[in-house]
């Protein structure tokens, strides 16, 4: 193990859940974690069945504006650095709180924004960027296929198709979705996918195939806005919307296409452990 890694051994970690998506949150207000050292940290801790595992590490970080009370960096298991996510905004927000680094109203930094967001005990309201680049139904070649998808960002990219519902249970979502991650269309920073049924008058059931993860989720808090903005736009559903995730817990989404800059999610998350970081998590 190297020098700056080592230097990691026995730092104190969070592990967090919310929605089905992991995430290891470590309070980095000291600065231990070089920024340099990130992406790094994230693809060794990250590692399922070999580390701590999860989807994504978040460094909670001293604030670089009087608005906020901390600032993140965002890595996902594969060490990239991401904008925004929602359920790990949602997280960290918790997280702070309980640290005693923020009131339970309270704003905070990412590279999409600034992320407001309110905590009331295990459920989470965050009020994320204003959406952008919102774009309907224009087609995406996909194994000799033509698709027909949306696009919005919330924060990240989201492309969002939609299906029948008896015919989104079984959907190759990881097949397509690295299809369409990866597309010249969406290129060069490629994007999410979410593949969607609606089973409501304001009811989803949304499966996300993540950037960053390079597999589906077990949820996707952006994603879930994105697939609630884009099923508005389309005139199928209304706010509040409800959206099932992959793995069974719901999400509210607050979204008025007469107020577009305006989107909440709000969800539960929860603390899983708190633990010290070992010499062989790190190797």
């Amino acid at each position: 193990m190297d020098g700056d890694m080592a230097a990691c051994e026995g730092l104190p970690f969070t592990k967090m859940v919310a929605s089905g998506n992991d995430f290891i949150l470590i309070n980095n207000f000291d600065k231990k974690v070089p920024s340099e050292l990130g992406p790094e940290l994230a693809k060794r801790l990250c590692r399922r069945a070999f580390s701590v595992g999860a989807d994504g590490l978040i460094l909670i970080e001293p604030p670089k504006t009087k608005e906020a009370c901390f600032s993140w960096r965002f890595f996902n298991a594969d060490g990239s650095e991401a904008e925004m996510c929602g359920n790990g905004g949602r997280c960290a927000a918790r997280f702070a709180v309980e640290e005693g680094l923020c009131p339970e109203k309270l704003a905070f930094e990412t590279l999409a924004g600034l992320i407001q967001a309110e905590v009331n005990g295990k459920e989470v309201k965050i009020k994320l960027t204003p959406p952008k680049d919102l774009k309907l139904d224009f087609p995406v070649s996909v194994n000799d296929k033509t698709l027909l998808v949306s696009f919005v960002n919330t924060g990240v990219p989201h492309v969002v198709l939609i299906l029948p519902e008896e015919e989104l249970k079984d959907f190759p979502v990881n097949e397509v979705g690295k299809k369409i991650r990866f597309h010249q269309a969406f290129a060069p920073a490629g994007t999410n996918v979410n593949f969607v049924a609606q089973t409501g008058p304001q009811n989803l059931l949304v499966r996300t195939y993540e950037r960053g993860v390079e597999a589906e989720t077990f949820a996707c808090g952006t994603g879930a806005c994105a697939s609630a903005i884009i099923a508005i736009s389309k005139g199928l559903i209304s706010s509040p919307v409800e959206v099932t995730t992959t793995g069974g817990e719901i999400l509210q989404i607050f979204w008025n296409p007469a107020e577009p800059d305006e989107i909440f999610l709000k969800g539960e998350a929860r603390f899983v452990y708190r633990a010290h970081l070992s010499k062989e998590a790190l190797e």
